[in-house]
């Protein structure tokens, strides 16, 4: 039970970090952080959760990269479903906790979009579906192509955690503005079941496009690598 307490406490640690930078710190009166100040904040979360964690579990944190991983073959398919479960409970409990946080300012009058993805009008820039799927392929694939290659035996040892930080917020510093930046269903569904919009019913998207890119990213991945070996 341990890799799945890592992967709920890991994902718990990455929703209340990333998301709660964006609902709690993105806009703040005079000190807001703005949408880098939110991809740094997402970037760290995976940073070092994955330095705390990742020696126990792998240090997922996303329902796409396990199921990507898998692909790859660089993760076991029993524990597949396992992983979702954890990633998925622990987003909702971060969720959960962030949103019981945000009731106690003064003047509080509702949640909003709660750092929730979307397109159309549910997308900070308008973008449109078509934009969202395409970006949120095409950037889950990347992610995949670096967790690979960072992990890659025959890569440095040790640094793995700093470039799939830095890939992380690098990616959020190219999307927020088209959906608000998911390329992770656990991470879109937490915010979801909480935010005041119609995000769950586009929540379809950020489970279809981020495990579509996660799979192109683990083909092209061993296409390129040859004979690779997992630590």
């Amino acid at each position: 039970m341990n890799k799945y307490l890592a992967e709920l406490i890991g994902t718990f640690w990455l929703v209340f970090g990333g998301c709660g930078s964006a609902v709690i710190a993105a806009a703040y009166p005079e000190l807001g952080i703005g949408f880098a100040g939110v991809a740094l904040a997402f970037g760290l979360t995976v940073l070092t959760g994955a330095y705390a964690l990742g020696h126990i579990s792998g240090g997922h944190f996303n329902p796409a990269i396990s199921i990507g991983l898998w692909v790859g073959g660089r993760f076991d398919a029993k524990d597949v479903g396992p992983y979702i479960l954890a990633q998925v409970v622990g987003g909702i409990l971060a969720a959960f906790t962030l949103y019981i946080i945000v009731q106690g300012q003064a003047g509080f009058a509702g949640v909003a979009g709660f750092a929730s993805n979307g397109f159309g009008d549910l997308s900070p820039g308008k973008y449109s579906m078509s934009s969202a799927l395409i970006i949120e392929i095409v950037l889950t694939a990347g992610f995949l192509i670096v967790i690979m290659g960072a992990t890659d035996k025959r890569a440095p040892a040790g640094f793995a955690p700093i470039a799939i930080g830095l890939a992380l917020t690098l990616i959020h510093l190219i999307s927020i503005p088209v959906t608000n930046t998911s390329v992770n269903p656990a991470r879109s569904t937490a915010v979801a079941l909480f935010a005041e919009t119609a995000a769950l019913s586009q929540l379809w998207l950020f489970w279809v496009a981020p495990i579509v890119g996660a799979i192109l990213g683990a083909l092209i991945y061993k296409g390129i690598a040859g004979q690779q070996q997992t630590k």
